[in-house]
């Protein structure tokens, strides 16, 4: 419900309290009795009292409120004057500070100006003498830096000169090392033409690769698993045997090759001469592959293939990258192409089956020397039982002597404390009997 001082402030609410009033009061007087119609006129009655003082009090405040604001406007313009009165007082005085400090300063700038330009004079006056005394010694540290040049120099030109004359010396030496050495190169372009002869000529060049495989075949395998020239059942003789256990069994290497017709290819200049050089260059392969088959290839005998030694690699690349079929055809005879590198391969290979085989040969032999190592390891086994038995034995023996030493000198200290002066009664013959066994405990 709401306060009734608040409703008396407010008119508008006051004029719709009295409008609800009023519905009320005609309610009641349409509807009510007249006792309570008056009761309520009385009430009715009484609440405008309240409300016209109230309304009263109202415009007291209100003309109060209107002097109040009235004197707080004079107040204020008041204050704004006393205000705008200080604030020119104080830039009047603010103005005349700034005036004297501006002299001050116009005074002061002057004094330091004068100084500043007499010190920048005694400045100036002091360096431009530092300055002549310093081009004074510098002209004469220049005097003497020419002069020490001008020495060096000279010192310079006549160490060039003698450096000269020994590198002249030099190289008169070294012209005489490279004429000596011109006449190596013209003696080994002779040694290369003999070898060119000897190459030149089938049967040396047959003793040259007979050497060249026997030194690769010697560094490759034992001496006692190959033999060199071997002639055999066929009459035939092989360059190199090697012996192989069975399977494969013996294989023969053969280090001849017809570098006559590879020499020819090489050399040919027209196209013709090129495709004739090929052709004759693999007929004489193949014929050389067919003999190689034919005389060295012996059932029973040797193994079922043979090897053909190229004693340079060259020849081996080409005939391997030009002359594919040539190889296949090898491959069909059993004749396999070797050069010096693959060759040292084979052999190595060879060199392990060896000496699988000769393992395997001599297997029972290490059976037999495993069985007399096994025996000979029980004999150290039961002597060294029979020696622990012994030295348990000595072990005992060994106690028993400390035992009675402990005793002879446990008896050795009674008779140095033994008394001679008083001589004990002899014990009786069990208490001497008792003693002994004591002792012997």
């Amino acid at each position: 419900m709401m306060d009734l001082n608040t409703l008396l402030q407010n008119p508008a609410a006051l004029i719709a309290a009295a409008a609800v009033l009023a519905v009320i009061v005609a309610l009641i007087l349409r509807g009510g009795a007249q006792k309570r119609a008056e009761r309520t006129e009385a009430m009715i009655a009484q609440y405008m009292g309240q409300m016209a003082q109230r309304v009263d009090q109202l415009a007291a405040g209100q003309a109060q409120l209107d002097g109040g604001l009235r004197a707080q406007a004079q107040a204020s313009a008041q204050s704004q004057g006393q205000i705008a009165t200080l604030m020119e007082q104080r830039l009047g005085e603010v103005q005349v500070k700034l005036h004297e400090n501006l002299s001050k300063v116009q005074r002061g700038t002057g004094e330091n100006l004068a100084a500043m330009q007499q010190k920048m004079a005694d400045t100036l006056a002091a360096q431009q003498l530092q300055m002549q005394e310093n081009l004074a010694n510098m002209q004469m540290r220049t005097n003497r830096s020419l002069t020490d040049l001008h020495e060096k120099l000279n010192t310079s030109l006549a160490g060039n000169a003698k450096q000269t004359a020994t590198s002249l010396t030099q190289l008169q030496e070294r012209l005489a090392t490279i004429d000596k050495a011109q006449e190596n190169i013209t003696k080994l372009s002779g040694d290369v033409l003999s070898l060119q002869d000897i190459l030149s000529n089938k049967q040396t060049r047959g003793a040259f690769g007979e050497i060249q495989l026997n030194d690769i075949v010697g560094k490759a395998l034992p001496r006692d698993s190959y033999t060199l020239q071997h002639t055999l059942t066929n009459g035939k003789r092989a360059d190199c045997l090697i012996h192989l256990p069975n399977p494969p069994g013996p294989i023969v290497i053969d280090s001849k090759f017809p570098l006559e017709a590879y020499e020819a290819m090489l050399s040919s200049q027209t196209e013709a001469e090129l495709k004739a050089g090929i052709q004759q260059f693999k007929t004489s392969v193949r014929k050389h592959i067919k003999d190689i088959s034919d005389r060295y290839i012996i059932e029973g005998e040797t193994a079922d293939g043979a090897l053909m030694f190229l004693p340079s690699e060259a020849i081996y690349a080409e005939l391997h990258s030009k002359f594919s079929d040539l190889v296949r055809e090898g491959f069909e005879r059993r004749v396999w192409i070797v050069s010096p590198t693959t060759c040292m391969a084979t052999l190595n290979t060879m060199r392990a089956i060896l000496k699988d085989a000769r393992m395997r040969e001599q297997a029972g032999e290490i059976r037999k020397a495993l069985r007399n190592l096994h025996r000979d390891v029980e004999i150290v086994g039961e002597r060294a039982g029979k020696l622990e038995t012994h030295l348990r034995q000595a072990g005992d023996d060994v106690a028993g002597i400390l035992t009675a030493a402990t005793r002879a000198n446990k008896r050795a200290h009674k008779l140095d404390n033994f008394d001679f002066e008083e001589l004990a009664p002899e014990p009786e013959p069990e208490v001497q009997r008792d003693l002994l066994e004591a002792d012997k405990s």
